[in-house]
């Protein structure tokens, strides 16, 4: 059985059973929001004025000496084949850091969208996120999407927050989120990059966060 009550803004939803969990509502972050040549005359004949041609008795002249046969061209060079442009590096592999993480990727194929790698930057907002309920004892938000835009990695960031009180439990925390509109939001969200933290608490109660961008 599960009560769901409404507490200061926030979804508190308490599973009875094998542990009780809490949700607390996502958050997001708004966006930061190419002639033709002319050939010269020449006159070639005689003019009316001009006098009569002198009469020329041919004599025989020797053949000239003959010439050399003129030495052939070099052969131009053979024009350079086209370089190829280099082909394109692969689109590097999506890095897997976390269950969660696999099953976020999971949702996000089943409704057509790419997948998330994992981004170290967004992991130590996600751990510091954990350490800090953790230590309090409670789920809340403290400006984790806000400060997932500090990565520089996109202009938008969110983040997802839940506690499971009998210890870390992927798949049960990924249920939660996605049978909540705000959390599946986020999962199915226009991000890039992800990275999630678990943490326990002294008393054996499991925190975690995840943060989008």
């Amino acid at each position: 059985m599960r009560v769901l009550s409404w507490v200061a803004g926030t979804v508190v939803v308490i599973a009875l059973g094998v542990g009780a969990s809490s949700l607390m509502r996502p958050q997001s972050s708004p966006m930061h929001t190419l002639a033709k040549p002319v050939a010269a005359a020449a006159f070639n004949g005689v003019e009316a004025n001009d006098p009569p041609p002198q009469r020329m008795i041919p004599r025989p002249t020797p053949d000239p000496s003959p010439t050399p046969p003129a030495a052939a061209a070099p052969a131009a060079p053979a024009a350079a084949a086209p370089s190829r442009p280099a082909p394109r590096p692969a689109p590097p592999a999506i890095v897997i850091g976390s269950t969660q993480q696999a099953l976020i990727n999971q949702d996000r194929a089943a409704n057509g969208l790419p997948p998330l790698t994992w981004n170290g930057c967004l992991y130590n907002i996600a751990r510091s996120n954990a350490v800090r309920m953790a230590n309090q004892g409670a789920i809340s938000h403290a400006g984790g999407a806000s400060a997932d835009l500090t990565c520089g990695l996109g202009r938008q960031g969110g983040e997802n927050v839940g506690s499971w009180s009998a210890g870390i439990n992927d798949a049960q925390l990924n249920t939660m989120f996605m049978n909540s509109a705000g959390h599946r939001a986020n999962i199915l969200g226009p991000y890039r990059y992800v990275g999630t933290a678990w943490v326990v608490a002294a008393n054996g109660a499991a925190y975690i966060a995840v943060e989008f961008s």
